[in-house]
């Protein structure tokens, strides 16, 4: 009997270290993004910075193919030694590309809504049955539930205020979660540039001054990616640091 429990306690204990193990190595698969230039001011000022959690949330969503050759070239513009990287240093860099987007899109802000009023783009969102609205992080609209499967529920958040954070098109999570699917769509899938006139979004255009607005949000990605820069002091930031430097800000005030 006591030969029995023994074992047990030894298999107990040889499984809470295993696990304890894989927790560890898991853990050490995601690490804080570097701020963009955006991130970096809106601290300074003490505005609403960037939230490291979605970092670690996009690191862990971001799916194998985008870590793979698959990736167009031209994310070498952007991270020189991309192909090289290991598969953890690879995700840093969509974490902050998908900042760098967020940065360009809607100034980092969660509950941003536009309305563009312009005749080429005012249409109507299939799923609403209004004119299309882009929303949250990201900019994106009710119908990409329909085309891409988002986590976007329209009956429900037609209850809540228009500007309501538990809207699911506002929350970060599904947001940031479908603009991953619709860049996935677009290099992976459709085998298309990351930079191209037939992205989804008008930032990823080449050419136009919304381009540039996130071509400049792109100046910092991680070290790794091995992109001359000049010196600077969000070298050494990342986007958690950069959080507790607006929260510190902010309460001082």
């Amino acid at each position: 009997m006591r030969t029995r429990e023994a074992k047990r306690a030894l298999t107990r204990a040889l499984a809470l270290l295993l696990s304890c193990g894989l927790l560890a190595a898991f853990a050490q698969m995601t690490k804080p993004a570097p701020p963009t230039p955006i991130d970096a001011k809106k601290a300074e000022l003490g505005g609403k910075t960037w939230n490291p959690d979605w970092d670690h949330m996009l690191e862990q969503d971001i799916p194998e193919p985008m870590l793979s050759s698959r990736v167009p070239h031209d994310v070498r513009r952007f991270c020189p030694r991309f192909y090289s990287m290991n598969d953890t240093d690879k995700r840093v860099f969509w974490a902050y590309f998908f900042q760098a987007l967020a940065g360009a899109e809607a100034g980092l802000n969660p509950q941003t809504r536009v309305r563009h009023r312009q005749p080429e783009v005012e249409k109507i969102d299939q799923v609403t049955h209004r004119p299309i609205r882009q929303e949250g992080l990201l900019q994106l609209t009710y119908q990409d539930e329909k085309r891409y499967g988002c986590d976007f529920d329209w009956a429900r958040d037609s209850e809540l205020k228009s500007d309501d954070p538990d809207k699911t098109i506002l929350r970060p999570k599904n947001n940031l979660e479908c603009g991953i699917t619709i860049l996935y769509n677009q290099i992976i899938t459709h085998h298309k540039a990351i930079v191209t006139k037939s992205s989804y979004w008008s930032t990823l255009h080449p050419g136009t001054l919304d381009h540039r607005v996130f071509v400049k949000q792109m100046t910092n990605p991680p070290e790794a990616c091995g992109l001359p820069t000049p010196s600077s002091p969000l070298k050494e930031a990342t986007t958690a640091s950069v959080h507790e430097q607006a929260q510190g800000s902010a309460a001082a005030r």
